[in-house]
C-alpha cells in the first residue's frame, strides 16, 4: 500500500467536503484508480465524469501510474463565455 496526496477543486472539493485527501492505494495504482476512489467517496453527489487530472503538476492520462510521493490534482472542466 502507498499513500497518495489528492488535491480537489471546485465541485470535487464540495462533494468530498475537503480541498485535499490522502488515499491509501495498492502499489501499481493508476490515475483511473484515484478517480474511482474519489467517485466512491463522493457517495452519489453530482461531480463531472471527465475531469482534468495532473500528477506532480503535469497533465496525466487515466493510464498513468501514481506513486507514493505523487501529488494528484483533480480539476473539473471549466466553461467560459
Amino acid at each position: 500500500m502507498m499513500t497518495v496526496r489528492v488535491l480537489l477543486f471546485a465541485s470535487y472539493a464540495d462533494a468530498i467536503g475537503a480541498p485535499e485527501v490522502a488515499l491509501d492505494l495498492p502499489a501499481g495504482a493508476r490515475v483511473r484508480d484515484v478517480l474511482s476512489r474519489i467517485k466512491t467517496m463522493a457517495a452519489g453527489k453530482r461531480i463531472p465524469d471527465k475531469p482534468m487530472v495532473a500528477v506532480n503538476q503535469r497533465y496525466a492520462s487515466d493510464d498513468q501510474p501514481v506513486g507514493a510521493s505523487d501529488e494528484v490534482a483533480i480539476i473539473p472542466p471549466v466553461a467560459g463565455g
